[in-house]
């Protein structure tokens, strides 16, 4: 976002870069650069990020009917990536403007950033974790991966992202300043450093090193296995996975490593008001470049999940055409037609491949 939430310090364009003793920078050209960058990308995120995101809860609620634990992890992934969405327009008004929006919902859509961020990343960890079961594992998956077990597990989740998310109400407020009220997070002067660091640190081992280690130990054993057996299944099943994995840290680990730079930037000799104004853009560039994974894995569904797509065909059909077809012929689809392009059941129906 323009006010950098999820890093935790002054908003680069409303404050001033403190150096110490050093002269401060001021912050103007960055705040020039967010307000035309962010304003039109955030708003294609969010009619991209929520019409996407909407088809494919109701994908897997009205034709999948949740039906499996890989069912259960999709329908959360998308619930966060929607949290995503839903604190977009605020944070756009934000990037041109002051902030308008009060101090509750300064806090609230600060955790509510924080909040998809951390799901997002650990319902992708459920997601290659299930991958693994099912495959290293298949006999044991047979009883633990069930619906029961994926929503004890989602909720377990929920309430670890939630406690990930809590510096993001405490430490923000709103705050007058001579530009206007400003949304970002104070801390206590005597402590200001070493809470940056300490968050900084915290988002990129749970957000990043983590999650990279956890996956790279499951691939590797996944691989090995599959490379024992010409299963085109379980091929299939994990290739979806293994797309939003990489997805997921092409869109997020450029704006990880900024803000560690940015946060580390003195002990990295970054000390000049050029390199820090090149930073801070990078971080807005890269934060933007973050936010349209939120947009990303429906499109992935689509590409990549042959159900999905039938699934989706289906619903188009049969809601939208059917519709439209009362007023206009050209729309018209034989009722016998749309019947036989139902999705049916499959052995199958348990990989994410088949699944979507």
């Amino acid at each position: 976002m323009g006010n950098d939430t999820t890093d935790f310090i002054d908003l680069p364009y409303t404050t001033e870069f403190d150096y110490g003793d050093s002269t401060p920078c001021p912050g103007t050209e960055e705040k020039h650069f967010a307000a035309k960058l962010l304003p039109p990308l955030y708003s294609l995120v969010v009619i991209f990020g929520l019409t996407g995101n909407m088809l494919v809860i109701l994908i897997l609620v009205k034709y999948k009917k949740l039906k499996s634990m890989t069912d259960i992890y999709l329908l959360n992934l998308a619930i966060s990536d929607l949290l995503f969405v839903f604190s977009l327009p605020f944070w756009a008004y934000y990037a041109v403007h002051d902030w308008i929006f009060g101090e509750a919902l300064c806090r609230i859509l600060s955790g509510v950033y924080l909040l998809g961020f951390y799901s997002g990343i650990f319902f992708i960890i459920l997601l290659t974790l299930d991958r693994y079961l099912a495959i290293v594992h298949a006999v044991f998956a047979l009883k633990a991966r069930t619906v029961a077990y994926g929503t004890l597990t989602s909720i377990v989740t929920w309430a670890v992202a939630v406690l990930a998310s809590v510096p993001g109400i405490v430490f923000h407020k709103t705050q007058e300043e001579s530009s206007g009220y400003t949304c970002s997070a104070y801390y206590p002067s005597e402590e200001r450093e070493v809470w940056k660091k300490f968050l900084t640190l915290k988002m990129n081992i749970l957000g990043l090193l983590i999650p990279m280690l956890i996956m790279i130990c499951s691939y590797t054993q996944i691989i090995k296995t599959l490379l024992q057996c010409r299963n085109e299944k379980k091929h299939k099943a994990v290739r979806l996975i293994f797309i939003i994995m990489i997805i997921y840290f092409v869109f997020w680990a450029p704006y990880n490593i900024c803000i560690l730079l940015r946060d580390f930037q003195v002990a990295l000799s970054i000390t000049t008001c050029e390199g820090n104004s090149q930073l801070h853009k990078a971080i807005q560039v890269t934060e933007t470049i973050s936010m349209i994974h939120c947009c990303v894995n429906p499109v992935i569904y689509a590409f990549a999940g042959e159900k999905f797509r039938k699934y989706l065909h289906s619903f188009f059909r049969k809601q939208i055409a059917s519709r439209f077809s009362k007023y206009c012929p050209v729309f018209y689809v034989d009722t016998a037609e749309r019947a036989s392009s139902t999705y049916t059941q499959s052995t199958g129906e348990q990989e994410v491949s088949a699944a979507l």
